[in-house]
């Protein structure tokens, strides 16, 4: 029997957010107990909504981010709008926005501004670059800013760098800023006093980037592109197997070498052979190491491959398809899955990794369509149904 509620019940969190970033820190927070007012535009709302059609007509992006929240659909364009999300962040705990650089502060909705006027209030602004600089009111769309953190240009091949196949800066600064809404929870519970918030896109992927980053400031050398394989490690790569699949392996040291040479590849002769005995070697002549793992594994199957490096106790893994992730046995040996509601019926979903076993699990509620809250959320306001309908007229509400 559960004996905790969900850390964060009780918690109210007034987001205005658009794309990735800050509706992916937004979710995390919904996942774990907040209630989550997601404020969009009437005309469409998120864009996000019309990245894709992809989950059953609804956009696979915004299926992924926006769980467990209420939209309420308000032109903060017009006065009468922004007072109204005025009003709500009065009364929230958090207050999360991503808008264009200056945009929040056009509207007195920026952090610093908030926050002096609701001392408990903790105010996130999530930015590309950051608020000052030479590039402050760049656009930062995540593939540029994986562009400008350098992380395409040691990602891909030898002969192609290529962008991250997930937003890694997007979901960077999502994490960033939800971990830093919880750290400011904290402070506020020993100090009574809430206080803003500064993430960036680019910090956030900066800080990512800090194995690379150190080898070069104080290497000298930037780590090369190897696609699959390791910079420094041999063998670390995949190899096709005899049904057409890719295994990857990963020989961390020497005594690992010497138990593949012996259990895996069947060639005693290779475990004091100077040319692979040491790693330093085995980097050296990759080629050559990669060749003799390959000319193994070929004849087997990929099942038949890793039950013999797994026998021999060499880390090892199957190049998965995304299709082959959503069946993943281990996935579903440990009950990860879930039905969550939507407009258009259930979809499946993973749980968060952060659970509580002493608690209930995290709270994955409904997919809103845009403006589904609205009414209510308002109403809890005092806004009359009179009032709501004469603003909907005037498409202040959706």
């Amino acid at each position: 029997m559960s004996t905790q509620p969900l850390p964060l019940e009780g918690i109210t969190v007034v987001a205005v957010e658009q794309a990735v970033a800050a509706p992916f820190a937004t979710r995390q927070l919904a996942d774990l107990g907040a209630r989550v007012v997601k404020i969009e535009r009437p005309d469409g709302g998120d864009f996000a909504r019309g990245y894709d059609t992809a989950a059953r007509g609804l956009a696979s992006h915004f299926v992924w981010c926006n769980r467990g929240k209420e939209s309420v659909a308000v032109d903060l364009k017009d006065v009468r709008g922004l007072d109204l999300v005025r009003r709500l962040v009065a009364g929230a705990d958090v207050f999360v926005q991503n808008l264009a650089q200056g945009a929040a502060a056009r509207l007195g909705l920026d952090a610093a501004t908030l926050c002096a006027a609701h001392p408990r209030l903790i105010a996130v602004d999530i930015s590309g670059y950051g608020p000052g600089g030479p590039y402050a009111h760049k656009r930062a769309y995540d593939m540029l800013v994986q562009c400008e953190a350098g992380l395409v240009s040691v990602t891909g091949t030898e002969e192609q760098p290529v962008k991250s196949g997930i937003p890694a800066a997007d979901i960077a600064a999502g994490m960033y800023a939800y971990s830093g809404v919880l750290a400011a929870l904290v402070r506020r519970g020993t100090t009574g006093r809430g206080g803003p918030v500064e993430v960036s896109l680019l910090d956030s992927l900066a800080e990512w980037m800090g194995h690379p980053l150190h080898h070069v400031m104080h290497g000298g050398t930037a780590p090369a592109r190897t696609g699959l394989a390791h910079a420094v490690i041999a063998p670390y790569d995949a190899y096709p197997t005899a049904d057409g699949s890719l295994v990857l392996l990963s020989v961390q040291n020497d005594r690992e070498w010497r138990r593949l040479a012996e259990l895996v590849l069947e060639r005693t002769d290779l475990t004091d052979d100077p040319a692979f005995a040491t790693n330093t070697a085995r980097v050296a002549g990759r080629a050559k190491t990669d060749a003799v793992v390959a000319e193994a594994l070929a004849p087997l199957t990929a099942t038949e491959a890793l039950a013999r490096l797994d026998a021999a106790g060499v880390a090892c893994a199957r190049l998965n398809t995304v299709a082959d992730l959503a069946e993943h046995p281990q996935l579903t040996a440990r009950d990860r899955w879930r039905e969550v509601g939507s407009p258009v019926g259930s979809l499946r979903s993973l749980l968060p990794p952060v659970t509580f076993p002493d608690g209930p699990e995290p709270r994955m509620g409904r997919i809103p369509a845009l403006g589904e809250d609205t009414d209510a959320v308002l109403g809890e306001l005092g806004v009359r149904p009179a009032e709501l309908e004469a603003l909907r007229v005037d498409g202040v509400v959706a």
